[in-house]
């Protein structure tokens, strides 16, 4: 959305990760460095260096007055970050610059039951620091919005979306270590997502040799049409019509901007 990009598929990956197709005809043409600036942009957390987030480094401070992207981060970290082992994980990633802090909440977190009253505590922290006045020139603490950035931002791999070489791993392709479908993710569903729910190679298997053993005694279907039907009887077939709805959307947005083009050309 930052970017101005409308025809975005997220899909699965099948383990751990999920993939945004962008199709839109401007983005298809980008360079690899137009591409890898794109990445630049969206990058707020560097992998491999957990201390470090464009918050710390910039020294942005809170995401309000950050790009729509942080913003949009926060409000999912907002959400609530209740994370085991918070003392060792404040201790390297929120405290770093605010050392202040670090012996009184390293004090208090043994004493707190559970993650939840840590992370309060932490927020309290953090909102009493902001609010204190006569602070002088020190800058202010944000350590739980950086916490937040650490455990809610994406990692992106900006080798696969610099490259316009680079290889991809098509929707509804098998993961090779956990054999899940990589699957459409309808977004107005999210929250009714599991990825351990996803169909399997070996499930769909199943489903197909029962969908075909129901099918044998109509005999009056040729076999491709049989195919076709017993897909829709598995469960990959809300999957499958997630995808044919945004090849639908585009198909319709790049009729209607050709229409548009052609009306401009011939006013002229």
């Amino acid at each position: 959305e930052d970017l101005g990009v409308r025809h975005r598929l997220w899909v699965y990956s099948g383990r751990r990760g999920v993939h945004c197709w962008v199709c839109d005809d401007e983005v298809r043409k980008w360079s690899p460095a137009l591409r890898a600036a794109a990445v630049e942009y969206l990058t707020l957390v560097k992998v491999g260096h957990p201390r470090q987030s464009r918050e710390v480094e910039q020294g942005v401070g809170p995401c309000p007055r950050g790009y729509p992207s942080q913003r949009g981060s926060m409000v999912l970290g907002g959400r609530g970050v209740c994370v085991g082992g918070m003392g060792s994980t404040v201790s390297a990633v929120s405290l770093d610059r605010c050392s202040q802090h670090r012996e009184l909440l390293q004090a208090e977190f043994p004493k707190k039951r559970d993650s939840v009253q840590r992370w309060e505590l932490l927020k309290s922290k953090m909102e009493r620091t902001r609010r204190a006045p006569g602070a002088g020139k020190s800058s202010p603490c944000y350590g739980d919005w950086e916490v937040m950035l650490q455990f809610c931002f994406p990692r992106l791999d900006i080798n696969v979306s610099k490259g316009v070489g680079h290889l991809l791993k098509s929707p509804f392709s098998v993961h090779p270590k956990t054999g899940r479908i990589s699957v459409p993710l309808d977004l107005q569903r999210l929250d009714q997502f599991d990825p351990f729910a996803v169909p399997t190679i070996s499930s769909l298997c199943h489903e197909l040799d029962a969908a075909s053993g129901d099918g044998e005694q109509d005999s009056g279907e040729t076999e491709p049409k049989r195919r076709v039907r017993d897909y829709k009887r598995t469960s990959l077939a809300p999957y499958v019509r997630v995808f044919e709805q945004f090849v639908e959307e585009m198909e319709q947005a790049r009729k209607g901007e050709l229409l548009r083009r052609s009306d401009l050309q011939g006013d002229f």
